[in-house]
This record gives structure tokens, sequence and C-alpha cells, in this order.
């Protein structure tokens, strides 16, 4: 595209519109924002336990008894450990080079519109229906389900607990749409909480490894890699498990305009939180390992945290404990709406969504309860019509799919970009580039592999076939390039229009490229 720029006067009655400017191409601003400097307040401290904070969620109580599963052995079960966090390595030394190539809030959204110019407007809109369209906290909502009634002593039916699930989705939608400063406290609380709670995870471990349990103590290490699947499907759903409980690594970049510094910022607090996870997460699987046997850990489901605590302290324990759980779980969802109902705020600030006022609103509570109720919405959806003993799987996969279609393209991007440079990218080391090839082949490899059939017993879903995530994953896709066509080209045709973008700096600060009808004759 050609960089050149006219500036235009664009008068329009808004709240919170101070200043406009209109590209003639339409062309994106991809540099940093020095504009409002005050708004800096995101220090390396905060950026670390930003991405910490997100990144420990359910995963490392839920999805260990499914990577065993898949994988088959404890040996195996603990490389998959490894190798997901070499992934998540490579992918945060992406994130960093992109966040320090485009330090603006927004992420993915802005690396994709950055790499695809052409044509113009459908990776916009391909991205808007991957961020609206996911149920992005409804897997949490039902792992909290799980634990709360496990610490109830009732037995999760499927009605109960999507029932719970559905409390959990509400509270959090309604908390945060209506009490922001109460919604924010209480999860910056349960933030913190829930690394105690993974903390007394890993020394129930240590306490197994002494031999202190209330069962005979397993011996899971002994011929550790015994039993192992050979299967490139289940190493495949291994791996989406083990990413799944690292994703977040790049939620810094999210608001990067935010951040003091943020091309320092940005590669320090990315490896220091990965580190700090990976040996965690190491640690608080050895202690599952340590107190369980593979049997028993297979079949607990989502309940392996749990089936420690019994083994470990007793039945009363494990109830008391699982409560600890659920409530790191609440914080986890409580998290992850905070961020994806901004997401669809951003959104409808942008003019992408129909009805864009209207979810860019933060009436009436001074919060986006719109955007908000919006995701609510869709996880609602997910909880209601999936089978609750397939729907925590699909969740995982669902959105772990498309997002690893994202990430190969932005992981190539950087490939690419190292020959065929726009004037304004930065040079990139060598070692970035093989991270970033490194990272796309991965993502590649877990978007082609599940379109293959799994061997018996390695099928990912109880009910639904294996390939229903990646068929959902590409109808997200399918639905953006179909808004794309209607939005951006049969409407304006018909009702004589043309889409425009344009600059403003709104009230909070904040420079947005935002889209506006503009009539032809302008």
């Amino acid at each position: 595209m050609d960089s050149s720029h006219e500036s235009l006067d664009v008068k329009k009655k808004s709240n919170h519109v101070v200043d406009v400017n209109v590209a003639k191409d339409d062309n994106n601003v991809f540099g940093e924002d020095d504009s409002i400097p005050e708004r800096r307040q995101i220090g390396l401290t905060s950026a670390i336990f930003i991405i910490f904070n997100r990144i420990i969620g359910t995963g490392v109580f839920a999805t260990p008894s499914s990577i065993l599963g898949l994988s088959g052995s404890v040996g195996l079960s603990l490389f998959m450990w490894v190798i997901g966090s070499i992934i998540a390595a490579a992918g945060m030394w992406v994130y960093i080079v992109w966040g320090s190539a485009v330090p603006k809030n927004g992420g993915e959204k802005n690396y994709l519109e950055y790499l695809f110019r052409k044509p113009k407007f459908l990776i916009t809109s391909v991205f808007a229906a991957n961020g609206v369209l996911l149920a992005w906290a409804a897997g949490n909502s039902l792992v909290f389900g799980e634990y709360i009634l496990r610490a109830a002593n009732v037995e999760p039916a499927r009605w109960t607990l999507r029932l719970v699930g559905f409390a959990c989705i509400s509270f959090a939608f309604l908390l945060h749409g209506t009490a922001l400063k109460w919604g924010l406290r209480l999860q910056n609380v349960l933030g913190i909480f829930k690394i105690f709670v993974l903390l007394f995870v890993i020394v129930t471990g240590f306490v197994a490894l002494s031999g202190r349990m209330k069962v005979p103590k397993p011996d899971n290490f002994t011929n550790a890699f015994e039993g192992t699947t050979a299967s490139a499907s289940s190493f495949c759903l291994s791996l989406y498990n083990v990413i799944w409980s690292y994703i977040g690594f790049s939620n810094v970049n999210y608001a990067l305009a935010e951040v003091k510094d943020p091309r320092r910022t940005v590669r320090i607090a990315g490896p220091v939180a990965i580190a700090v996870v990976t040996v965690l997460y190491m640690l608080a699987n050895v202690a599952y390992f340590a107190g369980a046997t593979k049997e028993e850990i297979t079949g607990s489901g989502r309940l392996v945290a749990a089936l420690l605590f019994r083994n470990v302290y007793g039945p009363k324990a494990e109830r008391a404990l699982s409560t600890f759980v659920a409530l790191s779980a609440l914080g986890n969802v409580l998290s992850v709406v905070f961020s994806q109902g901004r997401v669809n705020q951003e959104l409808g600030r942008e003019g992408i969504l129909p009805f864009s006022k209207f979810w860019g609103s933060n009436r009436p509570f001074g919060a986006p309860l719109a955007g908000l109720g919006l995701h609510w919405i869709v996880c609602l959806i997910v909880i209601f019509a999936l089978p609750p003993g397939d729907a925590y799987n699909f969740v995982i996969n669902v959105i772990s799919y498309p997002l690893s279609v994202i990430n190969a393209a932005i992981s190539f991007g950087i490939v690419y970009l190292a020959f065929r440079p726009y004037p304004d990218w930065p040079k990139v080391s060598v070692p970035a580039q093989l991270a970033a090839a490194f990272f796309g082949a991965a993502n590649v490899f877990l978007f082609i592999v599940p379109l293959t059939k799994p061997p018996a017993g390695g099928e990912p879903y109880v009910s639904l076939p294996y390939w229903t995530h990646a068929v959902a994953g590409w109808a997200v896709f399918g639905l953006g390039f179909i808004y794309w066509v209607v939005w951006a080209h049969i409407l304006p045709r018909v009702w004589g229009y043309q889409l425009r973008r344009v600059e403003e700096v709104g009230r909070d600060g904040l420079r947005r490229h935002v889209f506006k009808r503009i009539a032809k004759d302008e």
C-alpha cells in the first residue's frame, strides 16, 4: 500500500471525539502513540503480574488428567509440559518482536493488520469474529462448578453443573458490568489467592513424596514411560491442553499503549513470567504424580487437584481445598470476562460491530456492560448447548485451534518481513527469526493434525466427533469472511456510502482508528 497520507478534518458530534484525521488510503498507523504520555501507568512489575495472573488459571488444575490419558505415560506427560514451555517461550519471543515493532493496544489485531493490508478490512473482520464468537470464560466456569459441587459433596450432574456454571459466569458479568471497582478488587485478591493455591498444591506434593499419605504411596516414577501412546493426534491434543495452560503470555501486548517504556518492559516481563510459571507447573505435575496412581489421575477428570488433597489429607480436607481451587477458577473467570468485555467494547468503538455505539458504551454504570453481556451470551450458548463432559475440552480446543492459525500467521510474518520488510519494520535478530519459524511450525502442526482421525481410544470427546473443534474454528473465520463481504461491500453499495478509517483521540486519551460511513460524493 502507498504510505502517503492526506489529512481531512471531519466534523462529527460525539462525546468522545477530540480530533479526527482521515488517511486517503485508509492506511493504519502502527507506530508508538506518545500523544498522552501520562497514560503510561504500567511499570515492569505490573506488566509481569498482568501476564502471570492471566496465565495461571484452571489449566494446571484441570488438564493433567487429559494430558496423561492422551500421552499414556507419566514420563511423556511431564515431557509434554516441557515441550509446551519451550513453545510458549518461542511464542513469547514472537510477541516481544511484535510488541517492540508495534507498541500499541490491541495485540494480534494490529499485527495481522500490519501484515495483511489487502483486501482492505478483511483481516479486521475475521479477527473480530474470532474475538466475539469464542466462549473464553465458559470452560473455567464449568471447572468452578465441578470443584464447588465437590466441596459441597454434591454429584456434578448434567444440569446441576450447567446451572452452577451459569451462576459463575453471570456473577462475573454483573459484577464487572455494574460495580467495576469491586470487580477489580475481587479479581486482584483472587489473582493473588490462586498463586497461593498452586503453591499449596506443590507443598502437598512434597508431603506425598515423603510418604505421609492416607493411601499407599504410588510408584509413578519407576518405568515412567511405560504405556506411552505413539499418535500424532494424541500428541497434538496433549499440546492443546498444555498450551491452554500457558495462554496469557501475550496479555501485556493488549495494553502496550499504557506501558512505561513498552519495548524494554515487554522484553523483560514476558521471559520472567514464563520462567516462573514453567517451574511452578512442573512442580505441580510432579505433585500430582507423587500423590495418586495413573489410574486415579486419568479417572479424576478435571478434579485431579481434589484427588491429590484427598489422598494426602483425607476427604474432609479434600472438600475444603476444593473450595480454594473453585475460587481460583472464579478468579480466572473474572479476569477473562474483564478482558473479553473490553475486546468487544473496542470492536464497537472502532465501528466494526453492528450497533457499534451500543457495544462501545460505558453506560449506565461506567463499565462496558454491553460488551461484557455479548461475551456472557456466547458463553451461555456453549455451557447449555454442549454435553457437560465435552464442554471443557471443546472450549480448550476451539479456542486453541484458531489461535494456532493466527500464531502461525504472525510467526511466519516475522520471517517474511526479514526478507521483504516494510519501511518502518525494525531489524530482527537471527535467533528471533528462528524462534518465530519454530513457533510457526509448531502451530501449523497444531491446526493440521486435528483434521486427521485419531486412533481408537484417542478420541478427544465423549459425544462429539473428533473434528468438531477444527470445523468450528474454520467456521469462525468463515463467518468473519461473510461479515466482511456484507459489511465492507454489499451494504456500502446498497446504501451508497464507503467505509473510511479515521483517526480519533478520545477522552480516555487513546488514539483509535475508527471506521466511519462516508458519502461517496465526499
